[in-house]
């Protein structure tokens, strides 16, 4: 293994300046050096100079961190089988190359069957990135602490653990960054019924990953008797995308006002809802529509939004609801 020094990473010291932090580095230094031999002294030296450059590069905490948004990410997102001929790389596909005839001739059957399958891959892939990323947290707190150990003595004799714990990191990161990107599905049968043809068409199976859809904070406002929505996803679809969203009024006082809720299909990204009542809180979610294709979907973004208080009320009111008239008039921009 070659490494290269970038850094010392000795962030936990708080000195009054500069110097100061020099001078108690190389105090510590000399009396460490006291303790072993010229040659066991460069030893420790480049050792630590190895470890420390693992610790500031390949296990750095930024790195650590930015791998724990991707998992909050992960676990957000949903996810999808992809049928492909054989031939095809994954997001190659269109109505051209892959007709709507490749699902007639899959077994409905079996293909629900291996949606479940996709289901608990899917599951078992998240925990496991889960651990590993536990393990990469705990195997760099473990080194951390031993850099900085005062006596230099148990760091030598210990090298050879030392060495095999940095590779056995190492593979460990290998493993996650792998299994950040979802694969194969794994076939034990044939999707495709007999039918009779003297071809059967070459297909495979691969999960996919949509990102979640999440509502846009600051351009979401609830006014005195309707709400404006918006929302987005981070990475912009090939193909425009159906939504589902939903509203319910929390804390509903009457019977009537328990039906202030609903279910709206959407095909875009904004949605008002009108007929709110005024000065009360209701909980906004959406999420994309149901698909033939989904095997998970773990998570939906959810806004509480508050109505503004409407005006005084009068001896006679301004607006009455009519029998007979849904409650609620929805409007798609």
């Amino acid at each position: 293994m070659n490494f290269q020094v970038t850094g010392l990473g000795l962030d936990k010291m708080k000195l009054d300046s500069p110097q100061s932090f020099l001078d108690q580095e190389e105090a510590e230094e000399a009396e460490d050096q006291q303790l072993l031999e010229p040659e066991a002294w460069r030893a420790y030296m480049e050792r630590r100079t190895v470890l420390r450059e693992f610790l500031t590069s390949d296990l750095s905490p930024h790195l650590l961190k930015r791998h724990h948004a991707r998992m909050e990410l992960l676990k957000k997102c949903s996810y999808y089988i992809e049928i492909l001929p054989k031939h095809l790389a994954l997001g190659d596909q269109n109505p051209l190359v892959l007709p709507n005839t490749m699902f007639q001739l899959i077994d409905p059957w079996k293909f629900q069957r291996m949606k479940k399958v996709g289901t608990a891959q899917t599951k078992i892939q998240l925990l496991l990135l889960g651990d590993l990323l536990e393990q990469l947290d705990h195997g760099r707190a473990e080194l951390d602490a031993l850099l900085e150990s005062p006596d230099p003595r148990p760091f030598l004799a210990g090298w050879g653990l030392v060495a095999q714990r940095l590779a056995d990191l190492s593979a460990v990161m290998d493993s996650f960054l792998a299994m950040m990107v979802p694969g194969h599905l794994h076939i034990k049968h044939r999707l495709v019924s007999d039918i009779g043809a003297t071809k059967i068409p070459h297909i495979r199976l691969m999960l996919s990953t949509k990102m979640p859809v999440m509502f846009d904070r600051k351009g979401s406002v609830a006014h005195q008797d309707w709400a404006s929505l918006r929302w987005f996803v981070t990475t912009q679809p090939a193909a425009p995308e159906q939504f589902e969203l939903r509203f319910k009024l929390l804390d509903p006082r009457t019977q009537q006002e328990c039906m202030q809720c609903g279910i709206i299909p959407v095909a875009a990204c904004t949605f008002d809802v009108h007929n709110l009542l005024p000065n009360r809180s209701y909980r906004f979610t959406v999420k994309r529509a149901e698909s033939y294709t989904l095997v998970y979907e773990p998570w939906r973004d959810s806004l509480t939004l508050q109505t503004r208080p409407g005006p005084p009320e009068g001896p006679t009111p301004s607006r009455l609801g009519k029998p007979g008239l849904p409650l609620t008039t929805l409007s798609e921009r």
